[in-house]
This record gives C-alpha cells, sequence and structure tokens, in this order.
C-alpha cells in the first residue's frame, strides 16, 4: 500500500490556505514593527493644525464640522480634503485628542493597505510569493514611517487606502464588465480625491495595468512566458480591447482629476509660489535629483528623516546626471517592454505618480523632497524588484532557496531599520534633533526644536535654535513670532513686541501675531493699541477665538462691558469648552447685575476644570449675593481643600459664617488669615465686627486700630472703632473716630447720627 508522506499533507494544507498564511504574516510584521506608535505624543510640526489645535475637529464629528470639512474657509496652507477631515474628527469623537489612539488609527489604515496590495497584485498576477513580497516590502520599508507615525499625515495613509480599494474594485470590474462595477470603481476613486489630490495619478496607474498584468491590450501582448518565469497559465484572463477604448474608459476619471486639481488650486489659502522666490529651472534640477534620491533611500535607507530643506541652488553635473540615468533606466525599460512588461509598467508608476509632489508647482512651506511622498510611487519599484530578481535568478541552481534566503534576510534588516527609524518620532524633540543631525541650514528643524523646548521650560535653549533659524533664513515668519512668545514669556515685553512687529511686517494677515502683540501691549497698559491689534486678527480670521476674549478681555478694562461679553459669547461659540472666556464672562455678567448668568458660567468652567480655585471662589461670591450662604459656604469649603492658604476665601467663608451666626467658626478663618498674612486688612477689620458681635469690645479695639495703622483712610473702620470705644464709655475717643470719619466720607448718614447721638452724651 502506498501512504502519502505527512510533509506533502501540510504542503496541501499551506497551499490552500496559503493567501490566509499571507495575510496573518503582513498583519504580524506591520503591527510588530510600528506597535510603539501608540504610546506616543502630537508633534508640534502640522499635527496641530490638523487635530490637537483644531477646534473644528475637536468637537468631533457634528453637523458645524461636517460642513467646515467640505468648505474651502479656515483651512490655512492645506488644500480641499474633507474626508481627511473627517477622519480626524471621528477620531476626536472617539478618542478626544489621547495621540496614542489617534496613531492607532494611521496604524490601522497602513495594516489594510499592505493587504489590500497584496490582494490586488495576487488577485492581477496569481503570483503569490511575489505579491507578498511587494506588499511586505510597502509594510515595513522604513521610508514609509513617515506615513504611518505622523498624525497629521493620515491624508498619506487613507487616500491610500481608498487607491487599493479602487484597484482592487477595476480589477473586479475588468474580470466581468459590468456598469454596476464600473460605478464602484468610480465613487471610490471619489473617496480618494476627496482625501488627498494626489490620486490624479490614478488613471494613468489603471491603464498601466491594463498593459501589465491584467493584459486588456491588443498590442505587445505575448503569448509565452511573460511573467517573470510564470507560466500563461497562472494569470488570469481578462478580454481585451484596443488602447483607445481602454482610454476612452477612463476618461470620467481623467475630468475627475482635472476637476480635483482645479478644486484644489482653488482652497489652497497661499498663493502659489512664483517664479522669482524659486525658479523654475531650481525646480525641475531639484525635481530630477529627488528622483535619484528616492530610489537610493529605498535602496539604502540611511539619514531618513521629516523634514528635508530646499536648496539654494542644485549643481548642474548633478541635475545632468539625474537627468542621464532616469533616461537610461527607461530606454532600458522600453527595450525590456516584451520579455519584462513588469519593469516598464513599475517604472512608469514609479515616475508618474511622483508628478504631482516634484514641486514644479509650490504651496506653502515645500521641502526638497519628503519620505512621505514616497508612500504610493515606490510601489513601482517594489514590483519590478519582486518580478525581476527572480527573472534574473530563473537558470540559477538552488534558485528558490537563495531566493527565499535573500528575501527573509532583507526583511529583517528593513524590520530593524524600522523599528529605530520609528523611535524618533515619539515627540517633537526627539524627532527635530534626528532631523538637525542629518540635515543642514534646517530652518523648520530649528524653529519647530526650540517650540518643543520651550513647552518644556527651556526657553533659553529655545532661543537659541529660534535665532539659529534666522541664521539661516532671516525671512522665517513663524521664528519672528515665536520668538515673541519666547521673550514675553521671560517678562522681555519690549524684545517680544519687537518680534512681533518684525513678523507683521513680513506677513501683515499673520493674525496670531496680531494676537499676541495685543496682549504683550496690554499688558504695558496701552490697552487701546492693543484692541486694535485684536481687531486686526479678527479681520483677518473671524473665528479666532483667543482674539475674541483677549479683547473681550481689554473692553472690560475700559468699561466696555457689554461689548466684552459680546466677544466672550463669540468666542464660545467657536471653542464652547474654552475655560478662561466662561470665568471672565461669568465676572462681566456679575459686575452687570446678571448673577444668575455669571452663577452657570462658573458652573461651566468648573465642569471642564473642577479643581481651579479662583473660579469656585467666584461662584461662592455670586451664590451669596443671591442670599444661597450654604452653598456659599459649601464652595468655599472646596476652595480651601484645594488651596488652604487663600486668604480672600478665608475672609469670605468668615463672612458667610457670620451671617449665619456661626461666630466663632468665622473667627477662626479670621485667624487663619491673620497667620498667613498679617497684615490683612479685611481680616482685622471682619474679626474686629466678629469679636465686637460677641461683646469682646477691648479685642475688637485692638484689631479696628490694626486696620487704621495699615490704613488710615478706612472710614467704615473709624465708626465701628468710635462705636467700640463708645460702648467702654470713651465718649471722646468715639467723637474724635466719628469725625475723622466723616472727613473721608462726608455723606456717611449712619456715621453723622452716630456723631450726634455722642456729642448729646457727652
Amino acid at each position: 500500500m502506498n501512504k502519502s508522506r505527512p510533509d506533502s499533507g501540510r504542503k496541501a494544507f499551506f497551499i490552500k490556505y496559503r493567501d490566509v498564511w499571507g495575510f496573518l504574516f503582513l498583519v504580524v510584521i506591520t503591527l510588530t514593527v510600528y506597535w510603539p506608535v501608540q504610546k506616543y505624543d502630537f508633534v508640534n510640526f502640522d499635527d496641530g493644525l490638523y487635530v490637537s489645535e483644531n477646534p473644528h475637529i475637536q468637537e468631533g464629528l457634528t453637523l458645524k464640522s461636517v460642513i467646515w470639512a467640505f468648505s474651502f474657509s479656515e483651512k490655512e496652507n492645506t488644500y480641499w480634503q474633507p474626508v481627511t477631515w473627517l477622519s480626524h474628527a471621528l477620531d476626536c469623537q472617539l478618542y478626544g485628542l489621547q495621540p496614542g489612539k489617534h496613531h492607532l488609527t494611521g496604524l490601522m489604515f497602513h495594516l489594510a493597505n499592505s493587504l489590500l496590495l497584496f490582494m490586488v497584485f495576487k488577485w492581477m498576477t496569481g503570483a503569490f510569493w511575489r505579491s507578498a513580497f511587494v506588499a511586505a516590502l510597502f509594510a515595513i520599508h522604513p521610508i514609509n514611517v513617515d506615513s504611518v507615525a505622523w498624525v497629521a499625515e493620515r491624508k498619506n495613509v487613507v487616500s491610500t487606502f481608498f487607491w487599493m480599494l479602487t484597484m482592487l474594485s477595476y480589477v473586479y470590474y475588468t474580470k466581468k464588465p459590468a456598469l454596476g462595477r464600473y460605478l464602484l470603481t468610480f465613487l471610490l476613486y471619489v473617496l480618494g480625491l476627496l482625501t488627498k489630490p494626489m490620486l490624479v495619478t490614478l488613471p494613468f496607474v489603471l491603464l498601466l495595468l491594463d498593459y501589465w498584468p491584467l493584459k486588456r491590450f491588443f498590442y505587445g501582448q505575448l503569448s509565452g512566458n511573460e511573467n517573470g518565469g510564470r507560466t500563461k497559465t497562472e494569470m488570469p484572463e481578462f478580454k481585451r480591447f484596443s488602447l483607445f477604448r481602454l482610454i476612452v474608459e477612463k476618461i470620467p476619471f481623467f475630468i475627475l482629476s482635472g476637476l480635483s486639481i482645479v478644486l484644489s488650486s482653488l482652497s489652497v489659502q497661499e498663493k502659489v509660489s512664483s517664479a522669482s522666490l524659486v525658479p523654475m529651472d531650481l525646480r525641475i534640477a531639484n525635481a530630477l535629483v529627488s528622483y535619484v534620491k528616492y530610489i537610493g533611500n529605498m535602496v539604502w535607507p540611511q539619514g531618513l528623516t521629516v523634514f528635508y530643506p530646499y536648496p539654494q541652488m542644485v549643481p548642474a553635473w548633478e541635475a545632468i546626471g539625474a537627468l542621464l540615468f532616469l533616461v537610461c533606466v527607461s530606454v532600458f525599460a522600453i527595450r525590456s517592454i516584451q520579455r519584462a512588461p513588469y519593469f516598464i509598467v513599475g517604472w512608469l508608476w514609479f515616475l508618474g505618480t511622483f508628478v504631482p509632489v516634484l514641486g514644479l508647482v509650490q504651496t506653502g512651506l515645500w521641502p526638497a523632497m519628503a519620505d512621505r511622498f514616497a508612500y504610493v510611487p515606490l510601489i513601482g519599484l517594489f514590483v519590478v524588484f519582486a518580478w525581476g530578481v527572480p527573472q534574473i535568478c530563473q537558470n540559477w541552481n538552488h534558485r528558490t532557496i537563495w531566493i527565499s534566503a535573500s528575501a527573509v534576510f532583507l526583511l529583517l534588516i528593513l524590520t530593524t531599520v524600522t523599528w529605530k527609524q520609528i523611535e524618533y518620532w515619539k515627540n517633537s524633540i526627539t524627532l527635530f534633533e534626528h532631523n538637525l543631525r542629518f540635515t543642514s541650514n534646517n530652518h523648520v528643524a530649528h524653529n519647530n526644536l526650540g517650540v518643543a523646548l520651550d513647552n518644556q521650560g527651556r526657553t533659553e535653549d529655545a532661543i537659541e535654535h529660534y535665532l539659529q533659524a534666522l541664521r539661516i533664513k532671516p525671512d522665517y515668519v513663524k521664528t519672528y513670532y515665536n520668538l515673541g512668545v519666547s521673550l514675553n514669556n521671560q517678562g522681555r515685553t519690549k524684545e517680544a513686541i519687537e518680534y512681533y512687529l518684525q513678523a507683521l511686517r513680513i506677513k501683515p494677515d499673520y493674525a496670531e501675531a496680531h494676537n499676541n502683540l495685543g496682549v504683550v501691549l496690554d499688558k504695558q497698559g496701552r490697552t487701546e493699541d492693543a484692541i486694535e491689534h485684536y481687531l486686526q486678527a479678527l479681520r483677518i480670521k473671524p473665528d479666532y477665538a483667543e482674539a475674541h476674549s483677549n479683547l473681550g478681555v481689554s473692553l472690560d478694562k475700559q468699561g466696555h462691558t457689554e461689548e466684552a461679553i459680546d466677544h466672550y459669547l463669540q468666542a464660545l461659540r467657536i471653542k464652547p469648552d474654552y475655560v478662561e472666556v466662561h470665568s471672565n464672562l461669568g465676572l462681566s455678567l456679575d459686575k452687570q447685575g446678571r448673577t444668575e448668568d455669571a452663577i452657570k458660567h462658573y458652573l461651566q468652567f468648573l465642569q471642564i476644570k473642577p479643581d481651579y480655585a479662583e473660579v469656585r471662589h467666584n461662584l461662592g461670591i455670586a451664590l451669596n449675593k443671591q442670599g444661597r450662604t450654604e452653598e456659599a459656604i459649601e464652595h468655599y469649603l472646596q476652595v480651601l481643600r484645594i488651596k488652604p492658604d487663600y486668604v480672600d476665601v478665608h475672609n469670605d467663608l468668615g463672612v458667610a459664617l457670620n451671617k449665619q451666626g456661626r461666630t466663632e467658626e468665622a473667627i477662626e478663618h479670621y485667624l487663619q488669615v491673620l497667620r498667613i498674612k498679617p497684615e490683612d486688612v479685611k481680616a482685622h477689620y471682619n474679626l474686629g465686627n466678629a469679636l465686637s458681635k460677641q461683646g469682646r469690645t477691648e479685642e475688637a479695639i485692638e484689631h479696628y486700630l490694626q486696620v487704621l495703622r495699615i490704613k488710615p483712610d478706612f472710614d467704615q473702620a473709624h465708626n465701628n472703632l468710635a462705636i467700640a470705644l463708645f460702648r467702654k464709655g470713651n465718649i471722646e475717643g468715639a467723637i474724635a473716630h466719628f469725625k475723622k470719619a466723616l472727613l473721608i466720607n462726608p455723606d456717611n448718614i449712619a456715621v453723622k447720627k452716630n456723631l450726634k447721638k455722642a456729642l448729646v452724651m457727652q
């Protein structure tokens, strides 16, 4: 009898479920490498713009935030990307501002992209190992770390998710063309463009796939072994068409690409860089050199970092050398089109998908190159590598062993390098210190490292980095602004004003600089000038909550309480959880006698910051005004649990207790004040009143005398001292203090009556 061999059974089992094993392998390596990102912070490079300082995103998925996401307004230096904004808003809805959760979402999208990439190429080519290898390279190559570990790059991983889904749907359509399948592909492409306009090149990629591996062209298809050593029977069969028909099929996609380009151009707030700032010849030269550098970073991923400064010039030999290299490879790809169709497809994928991010058209802060730009383009080179190496080695002895061992070794190396690369994204300091180690003349890295250091209280170190940034780029407006912030925090107000003014000379519509300059001017007592700058900030940025709040404070200071209240309410409309505004608005409303409204805002503040002693104290005062003494006492006691040496609260609590007849407890709180602050006038005065109420006149007199020693013009203290002296039979002394009280306040009727009574008794 023939017995089946156990290893053949295991092999059959593996083959039967090998797609599942492929998915599990990709899941394990991706999560193993990237799992640490869930412990990382937001960084100060665009994360604030997209999430951590964006009030529209932080309110979560609401009708208001959805409308904002689809609008063109208030999106400085960002193009139209509504689905990206909604993705961030959903994260805030689910997790608030927990950075680790936001990182985890990005990781899940990257994992999904890797699995979809594997699925698409496996379905198109039937080549399991090659498809798995392409997906593995994509999953763990260190050049993709920026896209995964950077919260602000959510647009990259989400748009690629729709890119992969569009490709998958397209393959589904090509297997059996039908209107429903075509419309599904089109819808997925629309969602991708709504996430990031870089997908404008996807229709061209679909045409490339039509040539290989889908083989939908009549022209140029071999009937034999064209799949890098694979037989024709391993390739899925698709119906073939003329090139013209395939282009016509993509026309709706091309129209959508054009529309996306137009919308993106309209949505960008900052003007496209003019040729006088970045000459076109420099942009072209940099683009050519960047192509070669991206290939270098793929092959040898050393010194990868977040920002590569744009060069002042590119040596002619570099640009010419890069051009010759690209031309030579392109010629080789064309000449290999019959025996290695994957080469021309992968190469053109690489060249074409990079076009939108080469910097030929620039907006905002544009780098020389960026690792995140390579997220999709390098897939083309991964395909060339995965299909090319087996074809080159097809005549080797033991080629399967050699190729397998080499692939495992390469993936292990990439895993190690990626693991190390991810560590730099822990926080802004580790990120930009690494950035400065591998780049020179990097004003952005110096500036952002300065911000991170300043946030840690290392202001002197921060200022040094800001000055370095200005030495490199003397017109870098953000650094002037940040220097103003740091110097103001150090109390160097005059210097801060100079730097804010310099920022405004470079960029007159810099709303944040106007706002902060207003704050500094207000500190100097120049309230009118401060108000003018707040108004300027609001003309530029009408929904600027901080400017509304600061303007409210300045107006209130000038006695324009009604206008101040209007601006506080505007600030809360924009940013409902703006705690400082709730406090200031409460004070203004209380000043107007609208105590009930004031109490509501104090309570809203305390819902957000329950341990904020000053606001709880103000709430107690407001409740006491309404006669809700018991509630006031409870809040005063809570304040003292938070801040036991808060003398004003001890005083106010003493007054409230005294009002309830709990005089002994009141006295204890007045004494507590005097232990903390022996010269406190209010405590001496209140203690004198409480002691007098208890008939302890001698002690009361002593405290009234203390009050008048510290504050001789306190008319009510003169009056109460006179009453105490009168009780003690010292009529002359009483008359003298009644007269002093009237000299200070001649209209005090009660003192006049007391003086008249004392004179009669005399």
